[in-house]
């Protein structure tokens, strides 16, 4: 089968693809055969080395399809069942064996696309806003990049609960993006002092949380825009890592509180993985959240949709076919 990997860290270039043997399913295990694969920013981290991995490595962690074989003592899954995963590698290939425990079923309201542009950032939303900050109807928060995958969700999702949104974006297209999915304020990050324009919007008091999946390019303009005691989630670092904070900078800002939480601790048990993907796919088929596939790509243009991704020309959720 196909696969793309990468034998040394790097920029999109160091990606190729390649001719690997198909796996087959150890006990515990089952193999999905991919109809779509999701391109992630933490995928662009394992490339370039920010996040070590062993190597060579088949790229990606977010894939969808249906499952055509099973190990021994599988009994959660069978073959035929359309499911999605998110979490290790492999994703980046024509089929992946995984663990069995950690998929989970399609529901009939979803598609498979959509199921491999969802799982991870929806989850992602999820946590953030049910979970690390449990965010409550008449809130104000402060979304970065709001026009991307997990932004557009993070927006909607937000609006559902009956928060104020103040979204980030770099462009006027993305602006107009942001304001269809409900955001309440539109701020061009790159024309406009984010902080300046929060404490306006906010009558001067800032917000009580921020989520910030930008890193080194906003991370002082965040940290500006929370009100006292105000939560900094920081969740992402598209712009590479920020500087080391020291402790009393947040004493100054107002006895603020940093976290950076990833999405894996928060689904660490089967149970809290069907519980926090039963609730993105409820969103998903009630229509409060709709899951745009701004961009697809042959599995054999890999390197393509990573300089997208990375250029942030990209809308929405960026999806690879096998």
């Amino acid at each position: 089968m196909r696969a793309v990997q990468f034998s040394r860290t790097g920029g999109p270039e160091v990606l190729e693809v390649a001719e690997v043997a198909e796996p087959a399913p150890k006990p515990g295990q089952a193999r999905v055969r991919h109809e779509a694969i999701g391109v992630n920013f933490i995928d662009t981290y394992h490339r370039s080395g920010l996040y070590p991995v062993k190597l060579p490595c088949t790229l990606g962690g977010e894939a969808a399809g249906v499952v055509d074989a099973v190990g021994e003592g599988v009994t959660r899954v069978e073959p035929g069942d359309r499911v999605a995963y998110c979490g290790g590698f492999g994703a980046y290939a024509q089929a992946n064996v995984v663990s069995a425990e950690r998929l989970v079923k399609i529901p009939d309201g979803v598609d498979t696309p959509t199921a491999a542009a969802s799982l991870l950032k929806g989850m992602t939303v999820e946590f953030l806003l049910r979970r690390c900050y449990p965010l409550k109807a008449g809130e104000t928060i402060l979304v970065h990049a709001a026009a991307g995958g997990v932004g557009q969700i993070m927006t909607q999702w937000a609006k559902a609960i009956g928060a104020m949104v103040i979204a980030t974006v770099g462009s006027e297209d993305k602006a107009a993006r942001a304001r269809e999915l409900g955001a309440d304020h539109v701020i061009l990050y790159r024309q406009q002092d984010v902080a300046e324009a929060v404490r306006e919007i906010t009558g001067g008091q800032g917000v009580p949380v921020a989520y910030d999946s930008v890193g080194k390019d906003t991370f002082e303009g965040t940290l500006k825009s929370l009100s006292r005691r105000g939560l900094f989630v920081s969740f992402g670092n598209a712009s590479g890592p920020p500087d080391p904070v020291p402790p009393g900078r947040l004493a100054q800002g107002g006895s603020l509180y940093l976290t950076r939480p990833t999405l894996f601790d928060y689904i660490a048990t089967p149970a809290e993985l069907e519980e926090s993907a039963g609730a993105v796919f409820g969103m998903i088929g009630s229509g409060k959240v709709k899951v745009e596939i701004g961009q697809t790509f042959p599995l054999a243009e890999a390197r393509k949709a990573h300089e997208a991704l990375e250029s942030r020309a990209t809308i929405g959720a960026s999806l690879l076919i096998p």
